[in-house]
């Protein structure tokens, strides 16, 4: 009878006016979306983006029941009257010059900046309480933001999404550009999300890979909307972002091909089950480069063409919502090769691995007569432990030369000959025709002075140490080992006294 109570009240929640069910209509959504973009530099760029809009006016209405829209930021609206909120966490710096422009660019460390509503009647307040609850939801060094870093521009940072005035009062900027990005930082900003790494997309948000790229950077925007094409009610947009571009010659072992799998070390499953739409897109708008041909597996169901920064740009698209997609092989792991004509080699680039194999680069290139190409590498020095110092550290560290291997075209045409034959060196590289003759040339080894350490340190502290070592030793085995034994002192006798007398008689100190 106990448990007929709570059955009750359930079936009159289930059921409406006159006893027909009734089902409250949904009133928020989740769109999440995976760009992949091939870069120029033959870099890879991933960016993810999850939208979570909400039919509410959270100024208006008292909202007590959160379903997809995280409470934590909601609260937050209501509590200091938020008009939008950007804030991103960036480790890194975008690279437009070799990598593009960016969908979304963001500086270095972490940038914030807020619209308040105009009944805000102490913006200044509101802005460092409002950076100190956001400092403890994301793990960051907001709480440091203060006049001294806070400005109020009036050209720039417009409201970006539904607004009915511009007045610069209401605006708020400061950034961090010291803020390091690290694990602490997207644990909380995946927990925003409605399957939180569960499911969805968000299954590839993978800590240990993310930090392992060339470029980072993480933010969160909400701002307002129009519900409708006559803009008569408001709704809020959140959206989560995260770009990150993987150094495919590193990931790949010195090949630009990639997957999901070898970028983030996962590979998609199903969607999340929250949202509404879940697609993968994969930029094939460079189908040829350096001629090399772009291949693309699984092959894509659709595709999508917009304009994108100017520029229209092609996308083959996985709808993780399609049963079709994931339900052959049970995992989504897209696959990215370039392919080059067999009889056209390039460039075979082989990264180095600490203490374990050096670089290795090999191009294939024909230059035109009386020219002059420079090749130039990138590097950094690296921090070597004190016993991999050779005994001249001071010297500098040797790099092995480069080899350079030509067929030069011949002067004069020589004499078909049998090369078994043949005198001095000519069997040694024998050519096919005799039009040109095989070089090999070697540059000048590569001294690189790395910086050194201060070697007497070492011996100043082992002489120490072993000093300390045996004062300390050797007084605790002394006590541990030395016997002691008491002596009764001896009165003497008549010899001693005679003795002492005539002293004394003549002036002497006593025995």
């Amino acid at each position: 009878m106990a448990a007929a109570v709570p059955l009750a009240v359930l079936a009159l929640l289930l059921l409406g006016p006159g006893g027909r069910s009734y089902a409250e209509p949904l009133r928020d959504s989740l769109r999440e979306e995976l760009v992949i973009t091939p870069l120029p530099s033959g870099d890879v760029a991933a960016t993810f983006q999850f939208r979570t809009r909400w039919d509410s006016d959270l100024l208006q209405e008292e909202v007590s029941h959160y379903r997809l829209f995280p409470k934590a930021l909601g609260q937050l609206i209501s509590k200091y009257s938020l008009r939008e909120l950007h804030l991103s966490l960036t480790q890194g710096f975008w690279r437009t010059r070799y990598w593009g422009p960016p969908f979304l660019q963001a500086p270095s460390g972490a940038e914030l900046w807020v619209w308040f509503q105009d009944t805000v009647t102490d913006v200044d307040k509101s802005w460092k309480e409002l950076s100190n609850i956001l400092s403890g939801i994301f793990c960051a060094s907001l709480n440091f933001i203060d006049s001294s870093n806070t400005v109020t521009p009036t050209a720039s940072f417009k409201p970006l999404g539904l607004a009915n005035g511009t007045d610069h009062y209401f605006l708020r900027y400061a950034v961090l550009p010291r803020e390091v990005v690290c694990t602490e930082n997207l644990t909380p900003w995946k927990k925003l999300l409605p399957c939180s790494s569960k499911a969805g997309l968000s299954v590839l948000l993978k800590a240990e890979r993310l930090f392992h790229t060339s470029y980072h950077s993480q933010a969160v925007h909400i701002r307002p909307v129009c519900r409708n094409a006559r803009c008569t009610s408001v709704s809020w947009e959140l959206r989560q972002t995260l770009s990150v571009v993987f150094d495919a010659f590193v990931t790949g072992q010195g090949k630009k091909d990639w997957s999901l799998f070898r970028m983030f070390s996962r590979t998609l499953t199903e969607p999340c089950p929250l949202a509404s739409e879940s697609r993968v897109y994969v930029d094939i708008t460079s189908s040829s480069q350096d001629n090399e041909t772009l291949e693309v597996n699984p092959p894509p169901l659709t595709t999508y063409q917009d304009v994108i920064l100017g520029t229209r740009r092609t996308y083959a698209v996985y709808d993780l919502l399609d049963m079709a997609v994931i339900s052959s092989s049970r995992n989504l792991n897209i696959q990215l090769k370039w392919k080059r004509p067999l009889e056209n080699g390039y460039i075979h680039y082989q990264p180095a691995q600490d203490r374990l194999q050096p670089h290795l680069l090999e191009m294939l290139i024909q230059l035109p007569a009386n020219s002059v190409s420079k090749v130039s590498i990138q590097f950094e020095r690296a921090l070597l432990k004190w016993t991999e110092y050779t005994p001249d550290p001071n010297h500098g560290f040797y790099v092995s030369p480069s080899v350079l291997s030509a067929l030069v075209p011949s002067m004069v045409a020589a004499k078909p000959v049998d090369w078994e034959e043949s005198p001095l060196f000519s069997s040694l590289f024998p050519v096919s025709d005799s039009s040109s003759y095989f070089v090999r040339l070697y540059t000048e080894p590569l001294l690189v002075s790395l910086p050194t350490p201060d070697f007497s340190m070492p011996y100043n502290v082992i002489c120490l140490t072993c000093t300390v070592v045996a004062v300390c030793y050797g007084s605790f085995y002394n006590l541990l080992t030395r016997t002691f034994h008491i002596e009764e002192p001896s009165t003497g006798g008549l010899a001693k006294r005679l003795a002492n007398l005539i002293r004394r008689a003549r002036g002497v100190p006593p025995l």
